[in-house]
């Protein structure tokens, strides 16, 4: 894959993690949601998570994203593209660890190496049949 076209991927990839970050934030300013809540504390979450700028930072993110995206898929092939994805969970993990003091176990951070030595055996395939 050509650094230019990897570019657009990975831009790609890092806008849709950073979404993912900020509509962690975003949701981290209500209770846990789910089952068997009262409806009108589902009322008030939604209200603040409806205003929440973090959660329109990640919707503009993921909007933009998909843009991105587009142009990544113009220049690169899907089954190329669509594993460089997996790049995010990387990113995520890590700031997830850091931003949002969440454990991450050494299992995990194995099973995160195994997805970046297979990003990088689809990476190095190129753009061939």
């Amino acid at each position: 894959m050509r650094a230019g076209d990897f570019g657009w991927v990975f831009f790609g990839v890092l806008l849709n993690a950073g979404a993912q970050l900020l509509l962690k934030a975003g949701a981290s300013s209500v209770p846990p949601l789910g089952v068997g809540q009262s409806l009108s504390s589902v009322t008030r979450a939604a209200a603040v998570l409806a205003v929440h700028p973090a959660i329109w930072g990640g919707v503009a993110a993921y909007v933009v994203s998909v843009i991105v995206w587009i142009v990544a898929l113009s220049r690169v092939q899907v089954s190329v593209a669509y594993p460089m994805l997996s790049i995010g969970y990387v990113i995520n993990a890590w700031l997830a660890w850091w931003l949002f003091d969440e454990a991450v176990s050494a299992q995990r951070w194995l099973g995160i190496g195994v997805i970046l030595i297979g990003v990088a055996l689809v990476a190095r395939s190129g753009s061939g049949p």
